[in-house]
């Protein structure tokens, strides 16, 4: 299987996993000029920023290290982009999450890695 059919395919994985968790998926594949987020759900209260994994070679140990840095501050601008062109969800709470697809398994860390200040 390519990796975007792989990885397509575990985005929609994740975001019926999320729907069935309770949330409201608002924007798939959001864009910014600094890059892109899967997945924007809306959970109670809360704005949650998705990243997705599908990744089938590596455990789980290592997919964590996975989202570098340099990814989790572009997901972050990219939610403040959301964020600014969509006033109406600003004043909300906001939480970073990942999501692993693996064979087996859908592993969801909420809160997986915050906004530095």
């Amino acid at each position: 299987m390519r990796k975007t059919n792989k990885g397509k395919e575990g985005e929609n994985k994740a975001a019926e996993f999320l729907e069935k968790a309770g949330m409201q998926i608002l924007a798939r594949n959001f864009r910014s000029p600094v890059g892109e987020v899967d997945i924007v759900a809306l959970e109670k209260e809360t704005i949650v920023f998705v990243e997705v994994k599908t990744w089938f070679a590596l455990g789980i140990e290592e997919l964590r290290y996975s989202i570098s840095k340099r990814k989790q501050s572009r997901i972050i601008e990219t939610a403040n982009y959301f964020l600014n062109s969509q006033r109406k969800y600003s004043c909300m709470a906001v939480r970073f999450d990942v999501i692993f697809i693996g064979p087996a398994a859908i592993t969801h860390l909420a809160g997986a890695f915050m906004e530095s200040v």
